[in-house]
């Protein structure tokens, strides 16, 4: 379990450039629930999830994961537990390594359990039957430079790099927004299918109504740092787009 207890965030305290970003927020995600964020620019959704991956400290408050305080842990002491996956799909991967080499720098990132293997058999056959798991065909180009791949084939080992480790939370900061229609939907699929199958606690913040009310079991909405509207999946599953496209003077 997840829980941020009454987190507050300021950047430029003090100053004419104050900004409040999180105000006085609590929020508790449930094991193995889908979370799906919304908000309009500026209400402290990627604030909210930098806090969560440590990217940037709480000024007040806590954030317990599993019931131990990880509010002052570093991002890299997190990532043992909390995955990230960003709108980017270049910022996931090393386009001049191979797939199987930037799966060997994800496992490198967070584990020493492949550290005596290098890119080996074992290893090599490890990964195969991860990517295999995308439906793709990509087990068959562990060899290929990354950067020989589409935005939506890299975003999709991106997202399985992220989860190869066992992370028990997944942050997913717009993954589908650089990406083409039908590819922003394959990568939404697969992360819906990776989060399901491996029983993940997972955080989606979209401007994309449609992935909105697509996916999760739960919404949320900010708005100058506050939830303003929380949806379970019951009241979740009677809104549509309309609905949605209401709650913001623009999305």
């Amino acid at each position: 379990m997840l829980q941020l207890q009454h987190i507050t965030k300021t950047f430029n305290a003090n100053k004419a450039t104050e900004v409040i970003a999180v105000q006085d927020l609590t929020l508790r995600l449930e094991p193995q629930s889908f979370t799906v964020l919304v908000g309009a620019n500026g209400s402290g959704k990627s604030t909210l999830l930098n806090l969560i991956a440590g990217s940037v400290y709480a000024d007040k408050g806590h954030i317990l994961l599993h019931g131990d305080q990880i509010q002052r842990l570093p991002d890299y002491r997190r990532s043992r537990w909390i995955g990230r996956v960003f709108q980017n799909p270049l910022l996931g991967t090393a386009a001049s390594l191979s797939v199987l080499d930037n799966f060997r720098m994800a496992a490198l990132r967070r584990s020493t359990k492949w550290l005596k293997l290098g890119t080996g058999v074992v290893f090599r056959k490890h990964v195969a039957e991860k990517v295999a798991r995308l439906g793709m065909g990509l087990e068959d180009k562990l060899a290929q430079p990354m950067g020989t791949l589409s935005g939506g084939q890299r975003q999709a080992l991106t997202l399985l790099m992220t989860v190869m480790t066992d992370v028990d939370v997944l942050l997913l900061d717009e993954p589908s927004a650089a990406l083409d229609p039908r590819s922003a939907r394959e990568v939404m699929e697969i992360a819906n299918r990776l989060i399901a199958e491996d029983h993940l606690t997972a955080l989606l913040v979209t401007h994309n109504i449609n992935e909105a009310l697509r996916y999760g079991n739960r919404l949320i909405q900010m708005e100058n740092g506050k939830i303003v509207r929380d949806y379970d999946a019951s009241a979740k599953r009677v809104l549509d787009h309309g609905a949605v496209i209401s709650w913001f003077d623009y999305f």
